[in-house]
This record gives C-alpha cells, sequence and structure tokens, in this order.
C-alpha cells in the first residue's frame, strides 16, 4: 500500500472568507483518492460564529466583520500574530474517529508548545488548549484536566481558574472529511477577544506567546506546528 501523505499549502495572510469557501468545493468535489491536503495561514481581523453560535456572545464586534460558518463551536476571533491550520482529511482513509481527529490536532498544539518551553493543559468539557497563567512551563496535572466518567454521564462544566486559552479548536466533517481546524496565538493584538465571549464562555482569558514570554516568530510557530500535525494525523 503507498503511504498516505499529507500536502502542505503555505497561503500566507489571506482573506478568511474565499478560503472558507475553497475549503467547502475542496471537500464537496474530493474523491477517495484525493490527497489530504494541510492549508497553514493567517487571516485580517475577523469574528467567526460556529454552528451554536449566539448572538450575545458578539458583544462589541465593532468596525470587524463577523462571518457565520458552520464549522462546531461559538465565537472566535481571528488575526494577524495567529497561525492557523485548516487540516483536509479523510478520516475514513486515515482509520481514525472524529474524538481521535480532535485529540490528535491538540497534541500538535502540546507538542507545540513543549517547542516553546510551554506547557499546554486540556480542559474537560472545553476543547482547545490552555496555560497556566501564573507558571506557563508547569507540567503539574491541572484539577480540571479530563479524566474517567461514568458511561453516558455529561461532560463537566468547565472551569478555567488561573488559565488562559492559547489556542481554538473548531472542525467540520462531511462524508468522513474533515476541514475548519485550529488557531494558535503567537503575537497578535489580543483586544478584540474582550469584544466577544471567546468560544462562548463569558471572562475566558485569552493569551499568546508573546504575553506568556515567549519570543517566537509567525514563521517559526508555524512550521513546528505544521511538522507535527503532518506526523500526527497520518494514519
Amino acid at each position: 500500500m503507498t503511504p498516505v501523505t499529507i500536502a502542505t499549502r503555505w497561503l500566507g495572510q489571506v482573506d478568511y472568507l474565499p478560503i472558507y469557501e475553497a475549503m467547502q468545493a475542496f471537500t464537496a468535489l474530493r474523491t477517495p483518492d484525493t490527497p489530504d491536503e494541510l492549508w497553514i495561514c493567517e487571516h485580517p481581523p475577523v469574528f467567526t460564529q460556529g454552528l451554536a453560535g449566539r448572538e450575545d456572545h458578539l458583544l462589541a464586534p465593532g468596525d470587524i466583520a463577523v462571518v457565520a460558518t458552520n464549522r462546531g463551536g461559538q465565537v472566535t476571533f481571528h488575526g494577524p500574530g495567529q497561525v492557523v491550520a485548516y487540516p483536509l482529511i479523510d478520516l475514513q482513509r486515515a482509520g481514525y474517529f472524529v474524538k481521535e481527529y480532535v485529540y490528535r490536532i491538540e497534541e500538535a498544539v502540546i507538542r507545540t508548545l513543549d517547542h516553546f518551553g510551554v506547557t499546554g493543559h486540556r480542559v474537560a468539557g472545553a476543547p482547545g488548549i490552555y496555560v497556566r497563567l501564573d507558571d506557563p512551563a508547569s507540567h503539574a496535572r491541572l484539577p480540571q484536566a479530563p479524566g474517567r466518567r461514568e458511561p453516558g454521564s455529561p461532560p463537566p462544566e468547565p472551569v478555567f481558574d488561573g488559565l488562559g486559552k492559547i489556542a481554538a479548536l473548531g472542525i467540520k466533517v462531511s462524508r468522513h472529511c474533515t476541514y475548519h481546524g485550529v488557531a494558535l496565538n503567537v503575537a497578535m493584538d489580543l483586544q478584540p477577544f474582550q469584544r466577544i465571549n471567546p468560544c462562548g464562555y463569558a471572562g475566558l482569558q485569552t493569551v499568546d506567546l508573546s504575553t506568556i514570554g515567549v519570543t517566537a516568530s509567525w514563521d517559526e510557530a508555524a512550521r513546528v506546528l505544521t511538522q507535527h500535525l503532518a506526523v500526527l494525523l497520518r494514519p
């Protein structure tokens, strides 16, 4: 069997809406033989609203456009200085399910942060990656880290005490194929996050590598994240 590879496309800074439409078109037209791709880019300032998005989470968008999308989740912000990765993966061919796919994306972010001396954490019931604000390098397990639950029990209510969100995740799966993806904050203007309830959580603090003391270029962070995604998303 020929090894499955993921072709990386470096798109630079591009408007959000054309990329969203391109992902939809790529997914609609792909066949079982279409190679998987990984699109890497950054966007000019834009708020994107997920399918579950509520208007009351848009506090004061002002002059920043709001784009309704078909990904999961609530509202988030994209802007310069943020690495955005869109994996276009045929999960049926890859041989793993959506829950595993999300785990692998989050693991790629965690390994990327580790490259820069930062420990990324998962929070039960809240997709994405978080860091300790008082000690971003701490490996100590969070009390709100995911754990075993009784079968059929609902996920716990997320607790964000002492944490900042550094990477947001929102995906769509159509005919077993993924689009949308993950955004890692590197060095950006974080003020627009104060105009929304990030990911639907009032008061959730959003951080980037710069605000926790890490000096990294967009290019370096994008390269490291891309390398980890390309490895972890393989079958």
